[in-house]
């Protein structure tokens, strides 16, 4: 598969949330047409949406990975393992998977910013999906 991370990149530039950037650039894969993955995913931006969940990024490719691998006839187990990878990688790359932390909210510190955090995730979701 082409990397799309640029294109995920490109959709959080031009005003999709967080998890709706990676989402809506994949859904094709998960046989999904963009305006319903946008839908679906318009609340899982900003750490579902008060900054205190998990980064809206991390959530958009989890949701993909369900969507992918249901598809497949994987069991959930797989999905949990996906998911659990990205969020590791993720996590070690960034220090923290949470949006007020990532942001730096409480710290004034900004651990990385949401285009960056999209780009992480894209990259951590096309690692599983060209295993």
């Amino acid at each position: 598969m082409e990397s799309r991370v640029a294109a995920a990149v490109e959709k959080k530039k031009n005003g999709y949330n967080c998890a709706q950037a990676i989402a809506c650039t994949y859904c094709d894969l998960a046989g999904m047409d963009e305006e319903t993955m946008y839908q679906m995913t318009q609340a899982f931006g900003a750490g579902f949406g008060n900054m205190q969940g998990t980064c809206g990024a991390i959530s958009g490719a989890c949701a993909i990975i369900g969507l992918i691998n249901s598809k497949q006839g994987h069991n959930k187990g797989k999905t949990m393992q996906d998911a659990r990878q990205i969020m590791n990688e993720f996590y070690n790359h960034n220090h923290s998977v949470i949006c007020k932390e990532l942001k730096g909210i409480e710290t004034g510190t900004m651990l990385r910013g949401c285009d960056d955090c999209v780009k992480d995730a894209a990259e951590f979701l096309e690692q599983i999906l060209n295993a």
